[in-house]
């Protein structure tokens, strides 16, 4: 049986794919069970610098398996109870696949094609940074089944649009077109080839000092709804951190002589 979430490692760069093509990495049990352990698994790596997270086959994932629908929620027979709390974590397990790449400590970037619908929406927006093909079609879709998202979109999804178009797209699970999508913020840009540009930007962010990268990801995840003394403060503790390290010493001699600096890993 292939592995339903494959992570190649690269120059610094992790290549994770939700490799369950033949039901467009539909959502069941163990694809939760899957993506969980692949987003913890990259997380620990402390060579890892940038994470491309992508989707094999025709669409980066189409939201849940109703076909599986039924182990959902249940622990019996070997089953997943996906609204178990997360050791550990504020999420449950049906939040985790999404808030995931939230807590990874180096930028997630997710390259969608294809469909992102519901859940499948939901992990793309865990990522930092989303590049969509022309052709993508998003969706919040819980709607049109009766329930709503709930795989870790509060925390998300108001980091991207205003919450009229959140309520909108929540309230008519209505599919929108990749360039509105880019228009309304669900993701950053459209572009030709997204995996081969995904890659091409975690290649850049790679050759970057990982300690500032990371410490830069913790300022803006932590930072961007506190307030103002605290954010300041995370400011001020992190920068402290990284003046005068061996990496941040290395990146500004290497880029004084114009040359291509070669970094420690993390710790």
């Amino acid at each position: 049986m292939p592995e339903l979430v494959t992570i190649k490692i690269k120059d610094h760069v992790a290549d994770v794919r939700l490799n369950r093509p033949d039901k467009y990495n539909a959502l069941n049990p163990q694809m939760f069970k899957a993506i969980i352990e692949a987003g913890k698994a990259v997380a620990q790596d402390t060579s890892i610098r940038a994470v491309v997270l992508s989707g094999e086959g025709r669409g980066f994932c189409a939201g849940l398996d109703f076909q599986g629908f039924i182990e959902m929620g249940k622990s019996k027979d070997g089953g997943i109870d996906i609204l178990q709390r997360t050791e550990g974590s504020p999420a449950n397990t049906a939040q985790m696949p999404g808030y995931i790449w939230k807590q990874v400590p180096v930028p997630v970037i997710a390259a969608v094609h294809g469909v992102a619908f519901g859940g499948g929406l939901q992990i793309a927006l865990g990522a930092d940074i989303r590049l969509a093909a022309p052709g993508t079609r998003l969706s919040v879709m819980e709607i049109t089944w009766g329930i709503i998202p709930d795989m870790s979109i509060t925390q998300t999804l108001r980091d991207l649009v205003r919450l009229d178009i959140a309520k909108e797209l929540t309230f008519t699970g209505r599919i929108v077109e990749a360039a509105e999508a880019a228009r309304l913020g669900l993701v950053t840009r459209v572009c030709d080839d997204p995996l081969a540009e995904a890659h091409k930007l975690a290649g850049e962010i790679a050759a970057r000092s990982p300690h500032a990268v990371a410490a830069a990801k913790q300022l803006l995840e932590t930072a961007w709804h506190s307030s103002a003394e605290e954010g300041l403060k995370l400011e001020e503790s992190l920068q402290r951190t990284l003046i005068g390290t061996p990496n941040q010493m290395e990146a500004a001699t290497a880029n004084f002589e114009k040359r291509t600096p070669k970094f420690a890993e993390r710790e």
